[in-house]
């Protein structure tokens, strides 16, 4: 597929899947916690997939890492004041304070233009390492506040069930895209070499997360899955 039309076909799908949650957040069908959490979990994949689309050439790179870039900038207008978007407020802080978005969100979509330039279709350590921020911490707090479990020693605020759903889903959802990509052909080893390194990311992710730090989790996670993937992969 010509690269510019799959960037339009990109942009349109996670615009789409963005406003989509908005809307719903917007019109109370889904409190602004959820609507936050499932963008978080679900832009990332389909980004991801949508790269399937873009030829072999050097522009499909940056071109794709355009799409992320232009969601940052909105973002970061939004949660500046300069523009005015409620619905986007709503769905994507906590208690409707636009300055919120200038944290967890912004810092989500520079690791996605960051990760894309650095690493795209060339190594599955980038995309794993989005998978990893997306299943795993993105469940995290949906798992955490709905299902009762013993809080974290070191880390009070966070449950043993939020960090086991960071190694779950993360590792679902990695292997999951790492099975389509090398059914593309994309990456040549077989399925089954990368669940050991994985399993092993999922690991380092689930315990960095599981650290006291707020807000940083898109960063924490993301580098610390970045760093063992490079000694696994």
């Amino acid at each position: 597929m010509n690269s510019i039309i799959a960037t339009v076909i990109t942009f349109a799908i996670a615009l789409g899947f963005l406003r989509l949650m908005d809307f719903f957040a917007h019109r109370g069908w889904i409190e602004a916690r959820l609507s936050r959490k499932l963008i978080h979990i679900g832009t990332g994949p389909i980004f991801v997939l949508c790269w399937l689309l873009f030829p072999d050439d050097p522009a499909s790179r940056w071109l794709a890492a355009l799409v992320p870039f232009m969601i940052v900038l909105q973002f970061a207008l939004v949660g500046l004041g300069v523009l005015k978007d409620e619905a986007a407020v709503q769905a994507m802080s906590r208690t409707g304070d636009r300055r919120e978005i200038l944290r967890g969100p912004l810092y989500y979509g520079i690791v996605f233009v960051l990760l894309t330039l650095i690493y795209w279709k060339d190594s599955p350590v980038g995309m794993t390492a989005l998978m990893l921020m997306c299943g795993g911490d993105g469940l995290a707090d949906i798992v955490g506040r709905r299902v009762a479990s013993p809080s974290i020693p070191w880390s009070r605020q966070k449950s043993v069930a939020g960090s086991v759903s960071v190694f779950l889903g993360g590792w679902l959802m990695t292997a999951l895209i790492l099975f389509i990509y090398v059914s593309a052909g994309i990456f040549t080893k077989s399925f089954s070499g990368y669940l050991l390194p994985i399993t092993i990311i999922a690991v380092v992710g689930a315990l960095v997360e599981s650290l006291p730090f707020k807000d940083v989790d898109n960063i924490t996670v993301t580098l610390a899955a970045i760093i063992a993937g490079i000694f696994v992969f």
